[in-house]
């Protein structure tokens, strides 16, 4: 048991070549409040105006959105009757918005998934989508700053692939999504998770400041920023990003920005802390400026996809046991 296991290790590392770039001078994350709230035991998603977070807990029966304090303590909790099959992420939209990402599917059995609309008065809008080639788990959302939602899958050894909707979203729909790219998230030596280096290449959240400038996915251990031009996320995702560490978080999955371009994040368990770093936005704009856009390749951390197919066929059946072995250490969402 032990050889498979480090056998999937090595072959992680492989896969994910060097560990991507951190910017220069990258400020360590620091203690924003506690979360103490027994009903945000497994905080998925986050979102900042600036005054309140507004956060998103795996699971439940119903949706929910709570209305947090900077001090983490909840002030209202926003809800309809609309009961959700697997919530991962938030976003929200110019207008007040909010989106769940209700798409959590560990266990790939489900036929469509969900963007849940959730105004500030608590009505629920639903909206089902497909996927063109089966079944993904997906726990990051992306909100561009036209309202199209992208969808960044969560799969072992980075290999991450890029969904948005083919059009206007229907409601119940479903819509169906295409793919318009890959990243291939490489292994960080940055400690935390629930997988060890696995984690590192695990995308687990996803978030935009409000006018679309920056975005950025997380894993369980690192946040990566990229700078958008124009608007155009899909070339934005290609850029080589600016990778900050966000160490020692038992579960990191919730991630969101301040208004002035301070990075947030957070993760499940009660007791566990929001944390900032300061100034973050800006390290991605800095780097798009004294770098320039990129295309293609697999620049810094992230790329499109793999340069080496044969490699992972070769591979095919290790990944399987590797596979096998890490979903028992992750936690098991609910069917």
């Amino acid at each position: 048991m032990r050889g498979i296991v480090a056998a999937v290790a090595v072959l992680a590392a492989f896969i994910g070549g060097t560990t991507p770039a951190v910017a220069q001078e990258v400020p360590a994350p620091q203690p924003v409040c506690k979360n103490s709230d027994s009903r945000l035991s497994e905080l998925s998603g986050l979102v900042s105006d600036g005054e309140h977070l507004y956060a998103l807990n795996d699971g439940g029966t119903k949706t929910q959105v709570f209305v947090l304090g900077r001090d983490c303590k909840v002030q209202k909790v926003i809800s309809a009757a609309t009961d959700p099959y697997d919530p991962e992420d938030l976003a929200r939209t110019a207008d007040g918005t909010f989106w769940l990402s209700d798409t959590g599917d560990n266990r790939k059995r489900r036929d469509t998934v969900a963007l849940i609309s959730l105004t500030p008065q608590g009505k629920a809008t639903l909206h089902r989508l497909t996927y063109p080639d089966g079944q993904h788990d997906v726990e990051a959302l992306i909100m561009d700053r036209s309202g199209t939602p992208y969808l960044i899958t969560k799969d072992l050894f980075g290999s991450s692939k890029v969904y948005r909707p083919t059009g206007p979203l229907a409601s119940p729909g479903p819509t169906p999504l295409e793919n318009v790219g890959s990243l291939q998230i490489k292994e960080t030596s940055t400690q935390g998770g629930p997988a060890g280096s696995i984690g590192s290449m695990t995308v687990t959240g996803a978030a935009s400041m409000a006018d679309g400038s920056v975005v950025a996915l997380r894993t369980y251990t690192d946040a990566y920023l990229y700078a958008v031009t124009d608007g155009d996320l899909k070339s934005a995702l290609q850029r080589e990003p600016v990778r900050v560490p966000l160490p020692n978080e038992k579960q990191g999955e919730a991630l969101t920005f301040d208004p002035d371009g301070t990075l947030l994040s957070g993760g499940e368990g009660v007791g566990e802390q929001i944390r900032a770093v300061k100034g973050a936005a800006a390290l991605a704009v800095d780097a798009a400026k004294s770098e320039g856009s990129t295309s293609g390749g697999t620049a810094g951390g992230t790329g499109q996809g793999t340069d080496f197919p044969y490699v992972q066929v070769g591979i095919a059946a290790i990944v399987v046991i590797g596979g096998f072995l890490l979903v028992g250490r992750l936690r098991k969402r609910r069917a």
